[in-house]
């Protein structure tokens, strides 16, 4: 990657196919209007009326657009910048420092760029670093940077405050529909259940018409949660087969569905397709923290949300990000394999 960022134009293997159904690559279209969500108004000492305007706004955003911006979540500007900065610091490193961090083959942790499973795969123009964070005890510390030297207090600290904000928005997640409150939360909040945290750096790009930060995909979790560059956009999500730019909001967290909530919540809620564009002056940095259940814990749609008006959409599956790997091996989506 370091060696194609030199260059005047981008290798051939980084150009993006620009003729997809979803039409040509735009690096500036219309501004997402998707909900802004204040976690405060979510929690049960806020007032009744604050929370059911917060709940209608969140059931809005998860049955159209399958994102929301967070605001109010209680992470400080300086807990935020810190992590900003440690992520900026160990991507500033010299090559030869990164890979020590190199990805394996087979695996989603570590160094380096993403998992090709064909060929004629575009790669994305972008560095990442990648390692799980929950549960504790299967954490890979071979992966997990010691320079810059507060970089694993940083990420530490960092989510454990996002799973106690993931709690709040799942349980949000069920009273939204009415239902019992931990019947999301308890398939993603247990000691045994994953949490695995994404650094990227997308670099300027000399051809940002023809080449993909990270390309078209749905994240296989129940959520992610986003914290954008501050200043330089890029993240874009499709709605009604239209591509939107979702909005920097400084210390917003951008929180994306994935399909494991499609999935249990039988198509109510809506995933989130979306994808990173390249800029030709500026670098982004951006952190995702990715929410998934245990890896031996089945998933499938919650039984009151399964009636003769809505019959079930999907089956049931165990290890939902295996099954995914290996229906995109196959050229098919992890939800389109699991409907009936």
């Amino acid at each position: 990657m370091e060696m194609a960022m030199d260059r005047d134009q981008p290798p051939s293997r980084y150009i993006f196919n620009n003729t997809t159904k979803f039409g040509p690559l735009e690096t500036s279209p219309p501004f997402a209007p998707v909900p802004v969500i204040d976690i405060s108004r979510l929690y049960s000492s806020s007032k009744q009326g604050d929370q059911v305007t917060e709940l209608d706004k969140l059931r809005i955003a998860l049955t159209t657009w399958g994102c929301f911006q967070v605001v109010n979540h209680g992470l400080s500007d300086s807990c935020l910048d810190n992590v900003r900065r440690v992520t900026k610091q160990f991507f500033d490193l010299p090559l030869e420092e990164k890979s020590k961090y190199l990805r394996e083959t087979g695996s989603f942790e570590g160094y380096g760029n993403d998992v090709s499973y064909s060929e004629n795969q575009a790669q994305d123009w972008c560095d990442r670093l990648s390692f799980m964070i929950l549960p504790k005890d299967q954490r890979k510390l071979r992966f997990w940077p010691e320079n810059p030297s507060n970089f694993r207090e940083t990420v530490d600290d960092y989510s454990s405050k996002i799973s106690s904000i993931s709690v709040v928005i799942y349980e949000a997640m069920a009273r939204c529909l009415d239902l019992e409150e931990s019947c999301f939360s308890i398939h993603f909040t247990e000691e045994e259940d994953v949490l695995h945290g994404r650094f990227m750096l997308y670099p300027p790009c000399p051809s940002p018409d023809q080449v993909l930060g990270l390309k078209i995909h749905s994240d296989r979790s129940g959520i992610t949660l986003i914290l954008q560059d501050p200043v330089v956009e890029g993240l874009q999500i499709l709605n009604d087969e239209k591509w939107y730019m979702v909005p920097v909001i400084r210390d917003a967290l951008f929180v994306n569905l994935g399909d494991q909530m499609q999935i249990m919540s039988n198509g109510v809620f809506k995933t989130s397709i979306h994808r990173v564009v390249t800029n030709k002056g500026k670098e982004r940095i951006s952190v995702a923290m990715f929410s998934e259940p245990g890896l031996n814990k089945e998933i499938g749609p919650v039984d009151v949300l399964v009636d003769e008006k809505r019959p079930r959409v999907y089956k049931t599956v165990k290890n939902y990000a295996i099954f995914n790997q290996e229906s995109a091996r196959k050229g098919i989506t992890g939800l389109d394999a699991l409907k009936i």
